[in-house]
């Protein structure tokens, strides 16, 4: 992978620049790779968000109940849509077992369960699957919801239980392809002949195909609490069919800084449609436009259903 030039030389005559405390950070900057490894292992690295860390989780969960923006889950009149969709397509009636993976706070499994429904939800953070056990709780169907929190890579789930899956908003992209496969493959286990599993994803034709690169300042939010600098940029790796983004993360009151990357695989239609028949589903349907629902953002979507 290429890197940045070198710094280049002091002017003439001038001394070189006295090393000021975000110096070093400003050159690690200056000199990052142009296209760095996709799913790269190093801590706050990337590969993907880190969804069990206390701190982290609990910010990203605020993201997902604002209702101000969709960046982390659908509002509620977005929702509501999506859900009566899924319970029609999925055909989901009152003693259904769904699977919802990556459930995060639980938003669509409470409500499943509120048709009668009987859900299972699994997600790797922490806050997420404290609040959803809050919310069955408080919507009085405790009784019908079981949630776990665990790395849905690794989910031992029990054979031909299931009669519906969820896997929603772009979950399977960030796995990298092997991963992702597998992942398909466990659920279509989990499922009963004739079961059906849902997957959104990113359509691979409306996804920007070019570098962009943005920055922005906060004091609380997904990044931290704290005053920081947030330098972002998004690169595209046509051969893989992937979009990365990359993020530094630079604090005002500490001088530390953080490097996140996430990387996001965009399946084309025939792609996933092959790589769902190979993990054992018999039919598979796919919805552009997010099936015609009204959402803000539904040109952006696919939805696919596979049959076991």
């Amino acid at each position: 992978m290429a890197n940045r030039p070198a710094d280049p030389a002091p002017l003439a005559g001038r001394p070189a620049a006295k090393a000021f405390p975000w110096t070093r950070h400003l050159r690690h900057i200056y000199r990052r790779q142009e296209q760095p490894p996709p799913w790269d292992p190093a801590p706050w690295g990337g590969g993907n968000l880190p969804w069990n860390d206390p701190d982290f989780a609990e910010r990203m969960l605020r993201q997902h109940l604002d209702q101000s923006h969709g960046a982390a889950s659908r509002n509620d009149r977005e929702r509501a849509h999506q859900i009566a969709w899924l319970v029609s397509t999925l055909q989901l009636p009152p003693g259904a077992r769904v699977l919802d993976v990556t459930c995060g706070p639980g938003l669509y499994a409470v409500d499943l369960a509120g048709r009668g429904c009987t859900v299972t939800g699994i997600d790797f953070s922490p806050a997420a699957i404290a609040y959803a056990r809050t919310l069955a709780e408080e919507a009085g169907v405790a009784g019908r919801c079981m949630f776990r929190e665990q790395d849905v890579r690794h989910m031992a789930l029990e054979p031909d239980r299931y009669d519906a899956a969820l896997l929603i908003y772009g979950q399977l992209g960030v796995f990298p392809p092997t991963e992702a496969q597998q992942l398909l493959q466990t659920i279509a286990g989990a499922l009963r002949p004739g079961g059906r599993l849902c997957v959104e994803l990113l359509n691979k034709e409306r996804v920007p195909k070019e570098h962009r690169s943005w920055w922005h300042t906060g004091d609380s939010g997904l990044w931290g609490d704290t005053p920081f600098l947030c330098l972002g940029e998004t690169i595209w790796y046509p051969e893989e069919s992937i979009a990365l983004d990359r993020f530094y993360l630079l604090y005002l009151e500490t001088g530390e800084m953080r490097e996140i990357t996430i990387a996001d695989r965009i399946y084309g239609v025939a792609e996933m449609r092959a790589m769902m028949r190979d993990a054992g589903f018999q039919r598979v349907q796919a919805f552009p436009d997010s099936a015609g629902l009204p959402l803000n953002d539904a040109l952006e979507w696919v939805l696919y259903v596979a049959e076991k």
